[in-house]
């Protein structure tokens, strides 16, 4: 036929890196979207008769009860988020902008608050500032009343402490991209110091603000253990889920399933909310010289040193309190005078499966998240394509749904046939892999990002196998990357209490769980010195990332 042109059609070929895609879209499918669809599921299903019901939604938002739980919940989000912003900004600031005594010393010490469980800090809060506390008893002895630990403000304290880092690393990157030629013109426009940050410095720096104060609600909103431990009564939804869940045990947890999905719309909304406001205004700036840090002197020395060293050291205090304690004498939950490893012998003689659960568990996850992680960072950043975007999206998720969501989600999805998972190991494992997955899938790919793929393809083009080459050739280059995604998901991963909370049994309990109901009980010995092998553990991870990494915030970020 003449005026017909014949296109040949292209041959589809399945290689290596498409089956990595598809069958992490399975992955992805049947440990996410499953069980956060069939948690969605349940929250629409009539626990006594089984039908499609809007009861359970009508329950939580038209009672009192649960409506003050919604209430608190956004409250303390944006408690926490206020804190975090009203600590890490200056903090930034004044390590970026001034020449301060010590300043690595103090990002490590802010690394080391942020990756420790923010649990640890309530325990360790409880014994200086509880009812008891040694530090509020002898304030009360020269005449200073503190109030107690316990409630509102003991949880706004924790939150303000444990997740301010965020906000402090994110703005001290922007920090220093940030034109100073355009500070220098406000300030030859008769511009104070504190309208030349208001005006100049802080809008440029807005998106790296915005993001850690959003990671602040986030996690602020889902933290279960804190407002467990020192909330006395003060219900949040976290805790409230797992209430419900336990009250509902044996049937379907409608209400717990409902409250899941208001944490997770909260989350949804706030997230959208902050992409909103960033994506209205401009931000950018070409970049003539950078920051230089000054030199600082008398009066003002004093006051911004005095700054830098008291926000991390009561951020490091938790710590310090936690070691110290678990090495004092104790008989049996008491403490006693002086000094002994008491505390030790009593875990390694009565709970030594936490230990061993503990280690098991999160070597195992963290395995599985580096290989496939490595897998998928090489996907997203090697092998762009129509599947990447929704694979990168779909990896998003796991930042935003809380622990206590996916723990109570897997309940519901691995309680029977076909993977009946329920009492074991395994859910464990499997729940924190979906849920740190992300870390060494982000760490791959920015590496990658350093790595130019020439070599690569040279070893293609020599013969080589696309899996050979990587392995072979671009493996090796991302090992920093791929180390360090490793050590950031194992401390994530060893101290997770949210999700395991609700999926543990005797025999697979981990120290984070043994952790929060020993100081239920008022075991603070036996939390101490679980707590602090789980400190120890986390700092070891961290060093590990800090000596393997150019810089201290570029990895952490």
């Amino acid at each position: 036929m003449s005026g017909v042109t014949l296109v040949p059609r292209r041959s589809w070929s399945f290689d290596l890196w498409t089956g990595v895609t598809v069958f992490s879209f399975a992955v992805i499918a049947v440990l996410l979207v499953y069980p956060l669809y069939n948690i969605f599921l349940a929250s629409f299903i009539d626990n006594e008769t089984g039908a499609f019901t809007l009861q359970n939604y009508a329950r939580i938002f038209g009672h009192r009860y649960y409506r003050t739980a919604l209430y608190n919940s956004v409250m303390l989000g944006f408690g926490g988020m206020i804190g975090a912003v009203l600590l890490g900004v200056p903090l930034a600031y004044f390590t970026t902008r001034y020449a301060i005594a010590g300043r690595s010393a103090i990002t490590t010490l802010a690394i080391l608050a942020l990756v420790s469980p923010p649990f640890i800090g309530a325990y360790a809060w409880i014994t200086m500032l509880g009812s008891n506390g040694w530090l509020r008893t002898w304030l009360a002895t020269i005449g200073i009343d503190v109030p107690s630990i316990y409630g509102v403000t003991g949880i706004l304290l924790v939150f303000t402490l444990k997740f301010y880092p965020f906000v402090f690393l994110l703005t001290a990157g922007a920090l220093k991209t940030v034109n100073v030629s355009l500070e220098e013109a406000a300030d030859n426009l008769g511009s104070t110091p504190w309208q030349r940050f208001r005006r100049i410095t802080l809008p440029l720096v807005l998106p790296a603000v915005s993001a850690g104060a959003l990671l602040a609600f986030v996690l602020s909103l889902a933290d279960f253990g804190t407002p467990s431990i020192i909330g006395r009564g003060f219900r949040v939804l976290a805790t409230m889920a797992y209430n419900l869940f336990t009250s509902e045990l044996g049937g379907n947890p409608g209400l717990a399933s409902t409250v899941s999905i208001i944490l997770i719309t909260i989350s949804l909304l706030v997230v959208a909310l902050q992409r909103r406001f960033i994506a209205r205004r401009e931000y950018g700036s070409a970049l003539i010289r950078r920051p230089e840090v000054r030199p600082i002197s008398g009066t003002r020395s004093l006051l911004v040193h005095g700054i830098c060293y008291l926000i991390v050291f009561l951020s490091s205090l938790p710590s310090i309190v936690v070691i110290y304690n678990s090495f004092r004498n104790t008989s049996g939950p008491v403490f006693q005078p002086g000094f002994g490893l008491d505390s030790y012998r009593r875990i390694i003689r009565e709970v030594p499966d936490a230990i061993i659960n503990s280690f098991t568990f999160s070597l195992a996850a963290v395995a599985m998240i580096v290989v496939l992680g490595t897998l998928i960072g090489y996907v997203l950043a090697r092998r762009p394509g129509i599947a990447t975007g929704p694979l990168d999206s779909l990896l998003m998720i796991p930042y935003v749904v809380p622990g206590i969501v996916l723990g109570l989600s897997f309940v519901v999805s691995f309680n029977g046939p076909p993977l009946e998972l329920v009492g074991t190991g395994t859910i464990i494992v499997l729940v924190i892999f979906i849920r740190r997955l992300p870390y060494s899938v982000r760490s791959s790919a920015a590496i990658l990002k350093q790595i130019k793929g020439s070599m690569e393809e040279a070893a293609v083009n020599l013969g080589c196998s696309p899996g050979s080459a990587f392995v072979r050739v671009t493996l090796p280059l991302m090992m920093p990357g791929v180390v360090a995604g490793a050590m950031m998901s194992f401390v994530t991963a060893i101290n997770e209490l949210s999700s395991s909370i609700v999926l543990y049994v005797g025999g697979t309990v981990t120290m984070p769980v043994r952790i929060y109901l020993s100081v239920l009980d008022g075991e603070f010995g036996t939390a101490a010195a679980l707590s602090s092998i789980l400190l120890v553990s986390t700092g070891v991870a961290v060093f590990i990332v800090l000596k393997i990494s150019e810089s201290n915030e570029g990895t952490f970020v």
